[in-house]
Parts: C-alpha cells; structure tokens; sequence
C-alpha cells in the first residue's frame, strides 16, 4: 500500500510536485516543446534510419552545424538534391539554421547558414533507438523466454561509485548521469514514517519499458539493494505518469519494525 498523501492525482507526487509531465517537463530537461507534427514526422522518417533525409540529418547530429555544401560534397549530391531534403527537414522542426561568423578577412558578402539538429531532431533518433531495443528484447523473450529479459534487466541498473551516509542522494546522482535526471527529497510528512522520495524526471527507456516492465521491476529491486532498504514505486512514466516516483522507507523504521517483531515472538521480551 503507497504512504498515505503521498500520490497527488496526476501520477506524481507532493514532494515531486511541480514538475509533472507534458510541456512543463520537457522545459525542466532544456527541451522546448515541439510540434506534435513535427515529432511525428521525424519518427516517420528519421525512426527508420532509412533513406538520403536520414543520413542528411544523421551527419549533422554527429558534426554539428553544417552547411549544404559540406553535405553535398560528404554525400557526393548536388547541392540542389540537398537543400531539397534540408527544406523537409526545416520543415519538420528537425534542424534549424544558423548563421556562420563571418571571419573579417573574407570581406563582405553573405554569412553562410550552417544547419543544426534541434531537440525534435534529436528525439527522433532516441526513437529509433527504443525501436532496436524493443525488438532485441522481442527477440531474447521469444528465443530464451521472459526470465531472460528480466536477468537482462537486472544487470542494467546503475552502480554508486561513493555513498557515503546519504544513499538516495547519491542514487539521484547516479542516475541523473545516466540520463535520468534524478532527484532526492523529503517525503511528505503525512506518509507513514516519513523516508524519503527518488524522483526520475525523465526515463530514457520509457517507450521500451511500456512493453517490458520488467525494465521497471528490476530497477525497483536495484534500487532497495542499494539503499539497503524496502522501496515502493508509486509512479512511472513508462506508465504515462509525469514522473518515476519511489518512496524510500526510513531505515530507521526498518529497524523499529524488526525490533518490535522479535520482541512479539515466543521466548521475546514483549507480551
């Protein structure tokens, strides 16, 4: 049963509160929001990783702004077959345009457009990647069974190099490098016992953990190993909640319950 008080609803929580999902969380991440259009298309075209469009815009998401003429020499294109797939792409919010710094020695004359992948972009590309993953897990559930990728699952959670007393906090930290973009707060006082709360703002392996939970579940086994203590996940985004939300039970309370169990059994000091 979760803390009481501690859901609020919106598939978050009080300590959590304010950065639920939608608009607001990709604002958190740096990630301003996009057109659903564009998003959409880049998944279409991009999530494939097929085709002239998707390795234009592979290439300027691994140099860096670009212009067309690089890109048409790289590719070995017309300069004009180019600019037609850098206009769909525009188009679709998937690269935007810079302008390239003039250097004062060239004199005057037009700066030259440099072309960059934005965040839509860039998101299109983390799709195609859930893509892979899905089906090479598709593919060990079939071929070993679902205890396979639950083993695989196991093996992927983060490590805390340095823990020291405060373990959710360095959690939080561990995570946050691994893409998470984690955070560690008090739990709300109304929650039996207090404890703490881990909250995931952001989830890398969303899209792949919405067909496999066991992604999930093994992170929650992860995670009360090392703490060291019961973890209850009382949201996830893998679940369209606005946030990965994991109440940490006080170890202090651990201990308290533990005592009061031994001294209630036969030959106990309790009653």
């Amino acid at each position: 049963m979760a803390p009481a008080g501690a859901s609020d609803g919106r598939g978050t929580s009080a300590a959590c509160d304010g950065t639920s999902g939608g608009p607001h969380r990709r604002e958190l991440l740096g990630a301003p929001a996009v057109p659903a259009s564009g998003t959409a298309a880049a998944v279409t075209y991009l999530g494939s990783e097929r085709g002239t469009r998707a390795r234009i815009a592979r290439l300027i998401l691994e140099n860096g702004p670009v212009t067309a003429a690089g890109l048409s020499t790289r590719l070995g294109l017309t300069p004009a077959a180019v600019r037609r797939h850098l206009d769909n792409l525009l188009a679709g919010g998937l690269i935007e345009v810079r302008t390239a710094r003039r250097v004062a020695s060239r004199g005057r004359g037009r700066p030259a457009k440099l072309f960059a992948i934005t965040d839509a972009g860039r998101s299109a590309f983390e799709h195609a990647y859930d893509d892979l993953a899905t089906g090479a897990l598709r593919f060990l559930a079939e071929a070993a069974g679902p205890e396979a990728v639950a083993e695989f699952a196991r093996r992927q959670r983060p490590v805390m190099e340095s823990a020291g007393d405060d373990k959710v906090a360095a959690l939080a930290e561990a995570l946050s490098a691994d893409g998470y973009a984690a955070s560690a707060t008090s739990a709300p006082a109304m929650a039996t016992g207090g404890g703490e709360q881990l909250c995931q703002h952001h989830c890398p392996v969303a899209h792949v953990a919405a067909e496999f939970p066991q992604l999930c579940e093994a992170e929650t086994e992860a995670f009360a190993r090392l703490l060291g203590t019961p973890v209850q996940r009382l949201a996830t985004i893998a679940h369209g909640d606005g946030i990965c939300t994991t109440h940490v039970t006080a170890p202090a309370l651990v201990h308290t319950r533990t005592m009061t169990t031994t001294t209630s059994q036969p030959g106990g000091t309790g009653a």
